[in-house]
């Protein structure tokens, strides 16, 4: 059997402050192979975003340890630059850089790497043709949509072409039409560029529309409570959401979440 790119075990997050420690995260442990779709989903608070920012080494675990693609992370030393570039991050909002245009904005981590290969300007201009954005390019952030601005969140995340994309409720701001039409989009480009992800999301129905499994978290403290397999077949597509088997994933995980109010997870 293959080893898992991303490998978590038992870790544990607990916040310091003046007053009281806070246990953010509980015995978390993780594995997802490469080129897997992995969402993971639960209310506001469980920890779900802490799970990819320890993985990204913006916030370092308590307890527990994490190996990626064959590196064990060792407490209190930070990941060497050959690490953090195997992660493209995708945020909530996508902060493009308004005095970039599209393109310049896609080639800024490159600027952060220091790399200065001439490859990287086509590889972006693949990217925004495979998108559908090439006569976008030249523009500036505040000449596009919601939805084209959160396509080039994306795309930047992707320009460096990073092995695993690390994806925080990219499309949560979006309506339900533009959000599919997105997840389909960037379910296309991470099964042509081989990408593995873990995928933030409040949203029961597009957690099992785009992932291969489901890690169901629950909070106080932020902890894993189930997982679930999508035995869904690919390319997904909108027909998919009307089947039985579909149905029955999204039935599946609300009662599993149980107490939560859906206005709070969807």
């Amino acid at each position: 059997m293959q080893a898992p790119i991303i490998k978590m075990e038992h870790i544990d997050k607990i916040y310091h402050t003046r007053t009281q420690d806070i246990e953010a995260l509980r015995d978390i442990s993780i594995e997802i192979a490469k080129e897997e779709f992995v969402s993971i989903i639960g209310p506001s608070g469980c920890g779900k975003s802490t799970i990819i920012r320890i993985l990204d080494d913006i916030v370092q675990a308590t307890a527990g340890s994490i190996e990626v693609d064959g590196y064990a992370y060792e407490k209190g030393v930070p990941l060497p630059k050959s690490v953090v570039r195997k992660f493209g991050f995708v945020f909530q909002h996508p902060n493009l850089l308004p005095w970039l245009t599209v393109r310049q904005n896609m080639l800024f981590p490159l600027k952060v790497f220091r790399d200065k290969n001439p490859k990287w300007k086509e590889v972006v201009d693949s990217l925004l043709e495979m998108a559908g954005m090439s006569e976008y390019a030249d523009y500036y952030p505040n000449a596009l949509s919601g939805g084209m601005v959160q396509r080039v969140g994306v795309l930047r995340a992707m320009s460096y072409q990073p092995p695993i994309l690390l994806m925080d409720e990219p499309y949560g701001a979006l309506d339900n039409m533009m959000r599919e039409q997105l997840d389909i989009e960037t379910m296309k480009l991470v099964d042509r560029l081989r990408q593995t992800v873990i995928f933030i999301t409040h949203n029961v129905e597009e957690a099992v529309f785009v992932a291969d499994r489901v890690y169901v978290m629950e909070t106080q403290p932020g902890r894993i409570v189930d997982e679930i397999a999508i035995d869904l077949p690919r390319p997904r597509n909108l027909d998919m959401t009307a089947t039985k088997q579909y149905v029955e994933y999204v039935g599946y995980l609300i009662d599993k979440i149980g107490s939560v109010e859906l206005s709070v997870v969807k």
